[in-house]
């Protein structure tokens, strides 16, 4: 199929077609004769995934991120995208529910309480978005430590001693907001020496991700907090805030 076929099937502009192309997240075969974009049956199963991550509120940089997470389990995609959008589904009642209370008070002169007008709202995300990322984010530590257990003795004791050494370093300004100049600059150091040594690229997103699990799991929380205490809540916040501004 071409984009234009495609574009009219799930009503979405060619345009879009090629900015997911552009942006490696959808990448079909080219014809050698013309250059037109042309998608294969394994193409269509990867555009159904985006758009099923996207009807379940997902990012486009997310769902490039799963997609390609050498651990990607479409069964286990398919289940969570189900009860993403069951819980969607729900909240959408509660919504219609309230609405309709709202409207039917409204003309009959009545007056709901504050707590009654505020109590059905749930502006938090999906909890699943945060479920995929568990499972396909524990990947990336995986392959870490997979990439260090490849080292010889004298390599890994250079990666401990370093990482030893830049945690050091962040107890020093964990007194600091972890939103400051300081604060983020240490960040910054933090992440240029994570993808230098750790065998993995990690993308904003997932250098932040990683900071929740600092505080998430206790092993984490643990191994971080014995350079200081509370460092590991200290480098939770500075790395989402570090992350969220380099993604803007």
């Amino acid at each position: 199929m071409n984009a234009k076929e495609i574009a009219s099937l799930i009503g979405c502009s060619v345009r879009t077609l090629h900015h997911y192309d552009q942006i490696g997240l959808l990448i079909p075969h080219r014809n050698g004769l013309n250059g037109y974009r042309e998608y294969s049956e394994e193409d269509i199963d990867r555009l159904q995934q985006i758009l099923f991550f996207r009807q379940c509120g997902f990012t486009l940089f997310k769902i490039k991120e799963l997609l390609n997470n050498s651990n990607f389990n479409r069964i286990e995609a398919y289940e969570i995208q189900r009860k993403a959008l069951e819980y969607e589904k729900m909240r959408i009642e509660r919504m219609l529910k309230l609405l309709d209370k709202t409207l039917s008070s409204t003309k009959q002169g009545g007056k709901l309480t504050m707590k009654e007008k505020l109590q059905d709202f749930d502006l938090n995300n999906n909890p699943y978005e945060e479920e995929a990322i568990r499972i396909w984010g524990k990947a990336k530590v995986e392959e870490s430590k997979r990439f260090i257990a490849d080292k010889s003795s004298k390599e890994q004791d250079a990666i401990t001693e370093g990482m030893d050494r830049l945690f050091k370093d962040l107890a020093l300004v964990s007194e600091e907001m972890p939103e400051s100049i300081v604060a983020q600059e240490a960040m910054e150091k933090m992440y240029t020496y994570m993808n230098a040594n750790f065998g993995y690229h990690y993308s904003y997103e997932a250098f932040g991700n990683l900071g929740k699990m600092y505080i998430e799991d206790e092993r984490f929380t643990k191994n971080v907090d014995k350079y200081g205490e509370g460092l590991s809540l200290f480098l939770s916040e500075a790395m989402r805030i570090y992350a969220d501004n380099k993604q803007k």
